[in-house]
């Protein structure tokens, strides 16, 4: 992997938020990658319930400032950066005051879900691939954790497929079990297309649960990597179908050699 670029979009990175498959795995494959001289990027949401000041998160001044329009509102973006102690790995966090400044992640005290969640998960896919840009760096790998990161591959390879940035990446989707109850908001498809992003992409999003939501990610993916031991039976026989690359579940102790083998033989070949 040395020189290879990897950038790394999740809803749940360890240690921000409490140890999950999502969380765990979007630590323990950068830092593999990282370990091979590889070069990453992680990015997350900057919920609330992070303690910024426990994990030193700061500001990074330009590269923030810029306003993403999300269903005709100009809502402002802010990159915090932290660093993981003791991995010599930078996180990046997509931050507004509109969408993660509440104190919780994906649902409120009593367990509701946000109902701008479909909102935030646009906000999120658009503000990493803003940043990217701004960065000016072009990935060889874009590995998706987690649903709430479930738009990054349909927004790259419809509303910024022809930024030259991202025309050799190949998209990566991890699918988990850990999902949600019930549906995005039923409007989704509606704030999709004010995009300009085409009501025959977005099928799945008739019914916007998880599943189809994950479906949708699939959909736009070069290769998919089983994150559980069990996901959702459709889930299992959408997959079934496909003719992509695809590395079945592996334990946490088996990941790096696995992933590493993935990335260089069946994505990056």
């Amino acid at each position: 992997m040395k020189d290879k670029r990897v950038l790394y979009v999740s809803s749940e990175v360890i240690p921000y938020l409490p140890e999950t498959e999502i969380s765990s795995m979007s630590f323990e494959a950068p830092r593999m990658v990282n370990s091979k001289k590889g070069q990453i990027r992680i990015f997350m949401p900057r919920f609330g319930n992070i303690n910024e000041r426990r994990h030193q998160l700061h500001e990074v001044i330009r590269l923030s400032g810029m306003n993403l329009v999300i269903n005709d509102m100009d809502m402002p973006l802010i990159i915090k950066v932290a660093s993981i102690p003791k991995e010599r790995m930078q996180v990046y966090f997509i931050d507004n005051e509109e969408y993660f400044k509440r104190k919780a992640t994906y649902a409120d005290e009593n367990g509701n879900f946000f109902k701008d969640n479909d909102e935030r998960a646009i906000f999120f896919a658009k503000g990493v691939i803003e940043t990217v840009k701004k960065l000016n760096w072009s990935p060889d790998i874009i590995h998706v954790h987690g649903w709430l990161a479930s738009f990054l591959p349909l927004y790259l390879r419809t509303y910024y497929d022809k930024d030259p940035l991202f025309e050799n990446s190949k998209i990566i989707t991890s699918v988990y079990k850990q999902g949600f109850e019930g549906q995005l908001n039923k409007k989704v498809i509606d704030k999709l297309t004010f995009d300009g992003i085409a009501k025959e992409h977005l099928n799945e999003l008739k019914d916007p649960n998880y599943t189809n939501l994950m479906k949708l990610a699939i959909k736009y993916s070069d290769a998919i990597i089983i994150g559980s031991e069990d996901i959702p039976e459709d889930l299992q026989d959408y997959l079934n179908e496909l003719e992509i690359p695809m590395l079945k579940y592996h334990k946490k102790e088996g990941v790096s050699p696995a992933y590493l083998d993935f990335y260089l033989s069946k994505v990056l070949s």
